[in-house]
């Protein structure tokens, strides 16, 4: 396990406001490792063990799928706290995806 860039990717992924999203890709591309994106999902995996909190509810897959879902107990979880900062699942799908993106490369 790589501290320093699952640190990296949890340093990114505290900076998505409240009631955005952003995808693993999009994590990979503002660390300068495009390619990386399941790596980036490998460090959400264990995001919960890190200190300070990381909202991991709020880093999805590309075409804003809840594809860390199972990471969350209960699974519906991650859900809830999306819909709780405003933002419509439907299928565990994030509805109006493009609206709600945070791009860190456009925002940082």
């Amino acid at each position: 396990m790589d501290t320093n860039f699952y640190e990296q990717v949890y340093e990114v992924a505290r900076l998505v406001p409240k009631g955005r999203v952003t995808s693993y890709g999009a994590i990979a591309k503002a660390l300068g490792v495009a390619n990386s994106s399941r790596m980036v999902g490998h460090a959400m995996a264990y995001a919960g063990q890190a200190s300070p909190k990381v909202p991991a509810h709020r880093i999805v897959n590309s075409s804003g799928l809840l594809t860390g879902r199972f990471h969350f107990s209960p699974p519906t979880l991650m859900q809830e706290l999306l819909e709780k900062e405003g933002i419509t699942v439907v299928n565990d799908r994030i509805r109006n995806f493009k609206q709600v993106f945070w791009d860190p490369l456009q925002e940082l």
